[in-house]
Formats: structure tokens, C-alpha cells, sequence
């Protein structure tokens, strides 16, 4: 007769945790393998380093300037001579004068400028390259205080809040519109937001010029917007999911938020193109940019009035004050923080991060505010009337020609 084996002792299993660190194990034994073999070695003998400095801030003090530097290279580079206005000058650097791969150090020269004159500031380094500052109009940058505190946060207030403000101030006489003009500002709003996505993104590609390329200015703007754009999309689900607040109060609120990081980058850009003496912010500057920024106060106010539409057939009354005061505040206050930010520590790195923000806050805005136009025109039996496509390309048109104003 057949007799059955005995079955076999299963092989004891790894756990996965271990399973999953024997790769990572391996990847780094080549790593150090790699780096003490070092089989480049023969192809780099002989050769220059690559040297890359990057000159990130140029401060004018009482005595001379202040160099703020940074390494963006795959070599050490190391800082033999500086000169100003095509002489050689004298200078400190700390904490030194070598920097290694992404370090950063601080060149004081000292030296008598002239108010209001250019100057020309070039470091040499120890293999005689050499990287070139301008301080565009020599005056002495804005150190933090009270009296400088107070005007950047002025100035943030003129051009970000007071606009905004003013614009909502249209939302009486925007509720006794009739539905057909009500539909001609909502596709006046997603004109408006059309052109603050092209010029957000422009003003991206133009800050990221200024970052140095190991930081990856443009995919690191395109990756905020990115994961913007989900999180605000994701939110907007899960609000659908739960209990529905008032539709145009929620859209308005995201308007007013893609608009304030908007803001936040004009903000940055304005307070540090004022602390390096580039602009002379008079009041023609100032009124521009009320005109710039008024129409979006109608852009916020516009799915307000859409929504106290449905409101008054039940026969409740609009928005409270205090809703207009923090929508005002959310889409101007931004304004305030990057005059601040850019008067006194502006990097464009972190512009570029913002901008990249506003740029996904933006884009998911447009997306809901055309959801929303199209239902409310598909009621009317079409998708597209010639009203809303007025009301859009006016929206364009306002932008671009207020923008004529404040473009320096």
C-alpha cells in the first residue's frame, strides 16, 4: 500500500519589516562602496571645480554693504577678492571665507557710497570666477523697527485691504441685479481668476530666476500647487459629503483665499523692490494698485449675491458685516505680511513657495466657480450665453489694463 510522507517543516518567514530593510541595507553598502572606489576618479583628474555662488541679498548700511551669499555649487568654493565699482576692496566674511555645497556666509565691505548712485559689487574667487551684485540705487536698507514696521504695514494695507474692501462695498447694488447679470459676474469673476493664474505663474517663473537652480525653483512651485490643489479639492469633497452650508459663502471664502496668496506675492515683491531702493512707491504706484486689486472685492462679493439670491426666497437677509470683514481680511491681509517678509527677510525662495500655493488655490477656485456657472446656465437651456461670455472677457480685459498701472 501507498504510505504518505510526512509533510514538510514550512521554512521560518522573515518579518516584513525586515523584509522590506534588506534592500535599503544593500542600496547603502553601494553606496559606500561606490564612494571609496570612487570610479570617476579617473575621468575628473586635472579638472577645474564647478563653482556657482549665488548672491541672494545686498544690504546698504551706514559703512558699507553687507553680502549675503550662498554656495549653490557641487564643489566648495572659496572667496579670495571682492571688488567694487572695478576696484579691489577690502572685506570680512563670516563665518568664512571657503564655503562648502549649500553653506551660506555673510561679506561686509566696507565702503563710502553715494546715495541714490548705482553700485557694482563682484566677488572673485580663489580660481579668479567671478559673480556680480548691483545695488541698483544705493539707500540704506530698512532695518526693523517701529517706524518701518508701521509703514510696510501700510503700504500692505493700501494695496491689499482697502481695495477689497471698497470692491465688497458693491454687493448692495449687486443683489438687485436680475439672475442674467448675476450669471455675467460670476463669469466676470472666473475672468478675473483666469488672469491671476497666468500672472501668478509668470511671477513664479520670474522668482524662481533669482533661486538658486539646486533648489529646483519651478517644479518646487508646481509640486505647492499641486498638493494645493488636492487639499482644498479633497475638502471641498468631504464638505459635500457632510451637512451643505451656504454654497456662495464657502466659494467666496476660497476666492478670498486664492486672492490673498496672490497678494502675498505682490506684497513680497513690492516691500523688497522698496528695502533695495529699486522703487520710488509714489502715489500714481499706490493708486494703481487700488485699481488693480478693486475688482476682485467684486469677484469675492459675486457668489454672495448668487447665494442671497436663493436666500431672499425664504426670506433671510444676507451675509452679516462681519463675514464682509474677514473676507476683506483674508484676500488683503496677505498683502501686509509679504510687504513685511519681503521689506525686511524677503527670500525667493519662499515667494516661490507661496506663489506656488496661490497658484493651486487658484486653479481649484476656477474650477468651482465654472462648475457653478455652468449648472446655473444649464437651467437657463444652455451652457454659454453672450452675456457670460462678456461678463468673462471683461474680466480679462480689467485685469490686464489695471495691471498697465502697477507692472515696474
Amino acid at each position: 500500500m501507498y504510505k504518505e510522507e510526512p509533510a514538510r517543516a514550512a521554512a521560518p518567514r522573515l518579518p516584513a519589516w525586515t523584509a522590506g530593510l534588506i534592500p535599503l541595507l544593500v542600496l547603502g553598502a553601494l553606496l559606500l562602496l561606490f564612494s571609496a572606489v570612487n570610479p570617476l576618479g579617473m575621468f575628473s583628474q586635472d579638472l577645474p571645480p564647478i563653482e556657482a555662488l549665488t548672491i541672494e541679498r545686498i544690504k546698504v548700511l551706514d559703512n558699507g554693504f553687507e553680502v549675503s551669499v550662498l554656495n549653490s555649487g557641487p564643489d566648495p568654493v572659496t572667496i579670495a577678492q571682492v571688488m567694487v565699482d572695478d576696484a579691489y576692496w577690502q572685506f570680512s566674511a563670516q563665518p568664512g571665507q571657503r564655503l562648502a555645497r549649500l553653506a551660506r556666509a555673510t561679506v561686509f565691505i566696507p565702503y563710502q557710497w553715494i546715495y541714490a548712485e548705482p553700485h557694482n559689487i563682484i566677488l572673485v574667487t580663489d580660481t579668479g570666477l567671478t559673480f556680480a551684485g548691483e545695488v541698483a540705487v544705493a539707500a540704506p536698507t530698512p532695518t526693523p523697527g517701529l517706524r518701518e514696521f508701521a509703514g510696510y504695514g501700510l503700504l500692505g494695507v493700501y494695496v491689499g485691504v482697502i481695495p477689497v474692501a471698497v470692491g465688497l462695498m458693491w454687493y448692495p447694488a449687486m443683489r438687485r441685479m436680475g439672475r442674467k447679470w448675476l450669471e455675467a459676474l460670476l463669469a466676470l469673476t472666473l475672468g478675473l481668476l483666469v488672469f491671476l493664474l497666468i500672472d501668478t505663474f509668470l511671477e513664479v517663473l520670474e522668482t524662481g530666476a533669482a533661486v538658486p537652480a539646486a533648489f529646483q525653483a519651478v517644479p518646487l512651485a508646481v509640486f505647492a500647487a499641486l498638493l494645493t490643489w488636492l487639499a482644498i479639492a479633497a475638502l471641498s469633497a468631504r464638505r459635500r459629503a457632510g451637512a451643505e452650508p451656504a454654497r456662495g459663502l464657502y466659494l467666496a471664502g476660497l476666492i478670498a483665499l486664492s486672492i490673498g496668496l496672490h497678494n502675498f506675492g505682490e506684497g513680497l515683491a513690492v516691500g523688497a523692490a522698496l528695502a533695495l531702493g529699486e522703487v520710488a512707491l509714489g502715489t500714481f504706484l499706490v493708486v494703481g494698485f487700488i485699481l488693480h486689486n478693486l475688482t476682485e472685492g467684486v469677484g469675492i462679493a459675486a457668489p454672495l449675491v448668487k447665494d442671497a439670491g436663493q436666500e431672499t426666497e425664504e426670506g433671510r437677509s444676507g451675509p452679516p458685516l462681519a463675514v464682509f470683514a474677514g473676507l476683506a481680511l483674508l484676500a488683503g491681509f496677505p498683502a501686509v505680511l509679504g510687504a513685511w517678509i519681503g521689506g525686511f527677510a524677503f527670500s525667493p525662495l519662499l515667494g516661490v513657495i507661496f506663489l506656488g500655493i496661490g497658484l493651486g488655490a487658484i486653479w481649484q477656485v476656477i474650477v468651482e466657480v465654472a462648475a457653478l456657472l455652468r449648472r446655473s446656465a444649464s437651467r437657463e437651456g444652455g451652457a454659454l450665453s453672450w452675456t457670460n461670455l462678456g461678463g468673462f472677457l471683461l474680466g480679462l480685459a480689467i485685469m490686464y489694463l489695471t495691471a498697465l498701472l502697477v507692472k515696474f
